[in-house]
């Protein structure tokens, strides 16, 4: 099992950046691929990004490909977002997720697939 905590969340006007980590508990963090999903006031949690055990791959959003960058450091337990060119509708809670059994990154994008999900940062850019 694995404890996941999200920071870095903040306020920031259009154009900003932000960087979210994702700390994760334990000593296999390198056996699980991580995600980040957002959910906006008022619609359903979306699929933002995920990197692969190695940090080898990463798949984005559309909505975000261009703008956001993720990474890991599997010797620190941690995973990071660093999102540029912020617009007001990123505007959404955070969530890092694990998935220990993803063996496809044909399904990153899929919730169900993930087992372990932090509490949430906050992300509000101000237009």
């Amino acid at each position: 099992q694995v404890q996941l905590v999200e920071s870095g969340g903040g306020l920031v006007q259009a154009g900003g950046s932000l960087r979210l980590s994702c700390a994760a508990s334990g000593r296999t963090f390198s056996s699980y691929v991580m995600g980040w999903f957002r959910q906006a006031p008022g619609k359903e949690r979306e699929f933002v990004a995920a990197i692969s055990r190695s940090g080898g791959g990463t798949y984005y959003a559309g909505s975000v490909k261009g703008r956001f960058t993720l990474s890991r450091d599997n010797a620190k337990n941690t995973m990071y977002l660093l999102m540029n060119s912020l617009k007001p509708e990123d505007t959404a809670v955070y969530y890092c997720a694990a998935s220990p059994r993803l063996y496809s990154s044909s399904y990153c994008y899929m919730e169900s697939t993930y087992d372990y999900w932090g509490q949430g940062t906050q992300v509000t850019v101000s237009s």
